[in-house]
């Protein structure tokens, strides 16, 4: 039965590596071509890019948690902005209710005084 990942043949790679699964498994057997291997060389290499890759996996881990923090600081800034918002609505609506009769008061006094002043001034402009 042919392996979904390498066909029916075996693959050969250009280190002299050659992959071919196992007769009725999910196994790999791997033989080396004695002629073209360098393994000690193929070694160091993924050694050296294994290193590379923790590397970058740290600065990864190192940045998450960076912006993890600055989330975290940038909600409770959010909550405590909420609050005094809150606070200063609350303020607000206290100091309206208290003096709102005066404002609707001076409101209608004005209103009464523009009229008073245009009657006036078509009265006398009639003249």
């Amino acid at each position: 039965m042919a392996h979904p990942l390498y066909g029916s043949g075996p693959l050969r790679s250009r280190e002299g590596l050659t992959a071919r699964p196992a007769a009725g498994t999910d196994e790999i057997q791997l033989r080396i071509d004695p002629m073209h291997a360098d393994l000690d060389e193929e070694i160091t290499g993924l050694h050296q890019k294994i290193r590379r890759l923790k590397g970058v996996a740290q600065e990864i881990e190192t940045e998450a948690k960076f912006q993890n923090d600055f989330i975290t600081q940038l909600q409770m800034t959010l909550v405590k902005a909420q609050a005094g918002v809150k606070n200063n609505m609350r303020r607000l609506n206290k100091s309206i209710i208290q003096q709102g009769s005066n404002h609707v008061v001076h409101v209608v006094l004005f209103a009464l005084f523009c009229f008073f002043l245009v009657y006036l001034w078509t009265k006398f402009s009639r003249r």
